[in-house]
């Protein structure tokens, strides 16, 4: 007689019953779309969790999330020199982003290839040619006059190579890459320098120029000095006045502008919890002003929240599935630790002259008096939105101060920013 399983084998045959390899449903469940735009584009976790294990077994200790994310990318994982501040890495990034100012020469280069099609999912955003004059509608329709040739140009050549469009007024590149495009885990290369604000949805994006954009959209592996890291261990959580951009104010005021230089920012702790995604983006943006590489939150409810009140549910339960890889690993080491008690944290006002000279905002008055800084200041909301590197999800509000007794005479306007909690 033959036995039980082949019965059960040959019986579903006969009723036609769809048979599946384990290995088989697993691969379905995983293949989600990177976004609702490229719906053939899928989240390839499964490779970022083979290239992990292959180096963490290769280096034989704990990672943190900044190495399992970009070593998880590497074009040779088996054999790739690795060496913190030393070796240079060859990495497959998942997409490329260009904002319309350097993506016109990044599209005639990519144009000069002979190739039919980006190898790699890109977008083309056109946010930083409109010059901000009058008002959000006359500065619009006078950006698509002027630069009407380019826009025409981007259009079509994206239409030609598979490059996803934005049009003028459709919003910033960083806002629309995190609301769309930045997912837990992706490595995203951006022609700009404040790319790293996707890095508040648990990725690695890092600003490039337009040479290096083009070598990724012609599947040509990109070049990165293996970056140290510098881990920013946060504790308690924020309350009162004090929000996400008093963080990496702080973080400015320790590391100055050169502090970050060759290194990724990466931000762990219980005191994650505490600060929204929007939040956490705003931190990675301006951590282009240390000079690092980029900045990175480990995967956490916030992020899965974001991710669902996007319309991007299933990538964030995707992304609970994998989220041993989306996360440090206990014990890890990194080339520098920072702690900040975030219920300590007062709120900051850095400057002047420099984005590294950091003050709680109860002492720059005295500061002032004793470094003879003017005492009569006149601060706009542009001054207030290049501290805040035009932070996605943030809106800047003016408010007016009365004079303090550590700054007589001070008739000023100071900045605070007010979060968009998500």
């Amino acid at each position: 007689m033959a036995p039980y399983s082949l019965l059960v084998t040959r019986l579903q045959k006969a009723l036609g019953v769809r048979q599946y390899h384990v290995a088989s449903v697993l691969c379905q469940r995983a293949k989600v779309a990177m976004s609702h735009f490229e719906p053939n584009e899928y989240i390839h976790y499964d490779l970022l969790e083979k290239n992990i294990n292959i180096v963490r077994k290769r280096l034989n200790r704990p990672l943190t999330l900044s190495e399992k994310i970009v070593y998880g990318h590497l074009d040779d994982p088996a054999s790739q020199e690795i060496e913190r501040g030393k070796s240079y890495l060859r990495l497959r990034p998942d997409r490329v982003a260009m904002q319309d100012a350097t993506a016109q020469m990044a599209m005639l280069q990519f144009i000069s290839s002979g190739l039919s099609k980006v190898a790699v999912p890109s977008t083309i955003h056109c946010d930083h040619l409109i010059e901000a004059q009058v008002g959000g509608e006359k500065d619009l329709r006078r950006a698509k006059d002027i630069n009407q040739e380019v826009y025409n140009f981007l259009a079509t050549a994206g239409a030609k190579y598979g490059v996803g469009f934005w049009k003028p007024g459709s919003g910033i590149i960083h806002q629309i890459i995190l609301e769309n495009y930045a997912y837990p885990g992706v490595l995203l290369i951006g022609t700009d320098s404040h790319t790293p604000n996707g890095g508040g949805l648990g990725g690695i994006c890092i600003g490039v120029g337009g040479a290096d954009a083009v070598d990724v959209m012609a599947g040509i592996p990109w070049e990165l000095k293996c970056p140290k890291v510098i881990g920013v261990k946060l504790t308690g959580s924020l309350s009162g006045w004090s929000s996400p951009k008093d963080v990496i104010l702080k973080v400015a005021g320790i590391l100055t502008v050169k502090g970050g230089t060759g290194a990724i920012v990466e931000y762990h702790g219980p005191g994650v919890d505490s600060i929204s995604c929007t939040g956490m983006a705003t931190i990675c943006n301006m951590g282009a002003e240390i000079g690092a590489t980029t900045s990175v939150f480990p995967y956490n409810h916030r992020m899965k929240k974001y991710l669902s009140k996007t319309g991007r549910e299933d990538i964030a339960n995707l992304a609970d599935e994998f989220k041993d890889h989306l996360v440090p690993d206990p014990g890890c080491h990194y080339d520098q630790l920072i702690e900040i008690n975030l219920s300590e944290l007062k709120p900051h006002i850095n400057g002047p002259f420099t984005p590294d000279l950091a003050h709680p905002v109860a002492e720059v008055g005295k500061v002032a008096e004793k470094e003879g800084w003017p005492l009569d200041i006149r601060v706009d909301a542009l001054a207030c939105q290049s501290l805040a590197s035009a932070a996605a999800g943030y809106s800047v509000a003016v408010k007016s101060m009365e004079p303090g007794a550590r700054w007589p005479g001070l008739e000023s306007w100071l900045c605070h920013l007010t979060a968009t909690n998500s």
